[in-house]
């Protein structure tokens, strides 16, 4: 409702159901959009994409993983161990790559929504992202952690 008076205030009233409509629809959208990627932060991405397919959802695959709601208090230490190992690699990486692998993993957008928020092409978008889950990836291995 805040976002509605705050930023339409000024409409004719026969528009303001439809604009909180999208709005509510928008607003549930994000929140579960941003809890499912926080959610699965402790898990590489790019582990479990196939080589051979470049539009395979890596979040998908972890789904059988969600099966299991049982959370140890040695579990939930372990997690947020490995989250802030994450952090702290994910702050190392470059720039342009840090940039890439946020948009599309945290805010979960798609390579073409990266590319033009970059002002770069969506070739270079994958090229950072994938530099970024490799270096990630070699920064956990080395540390013993295997997700």
């Amino acid at each position: 409702m805040l976002k509605l008076s705050e930023k339409y205030g000024d409409r004719p009233s026969a528009e303001l159901p439809m604009l909180f409509q999208r709005i509510l629809q928008n607003t549930i959208r994000d929140f579960y959009r941003r809890h499912k990627v926080r959610s699965l932060w402790t898990t590489l991405l790019s582990s479990f994409v196939p080589s051979d397919d470049e539009d395979a959802d890596p979040l998908e695959t972890l789904q059988a993983h969600e099966g299991s709601n049982i959370v140890t208090p040695h579990a939930s230490l372990e997690q947020s161990q490995v989250l802030a190992i994450i952090e702290l690699e994910v702050k190392k990486l470059p720039p342009r790559q840090r940039e890439a692998f946020l948009m599309r993993y945290w805010e979960d957008m798609d390579i073409a929504e990266t590319a033009t928020s970059m002002g770069c092409s969506e070739g270079s978008v994958k090229t950072h992202c994938s530099r970024a889950t490799h270096t990630l990836a070699a920064a956990l291995k080395a540390k013993g952690i295997v997700l």
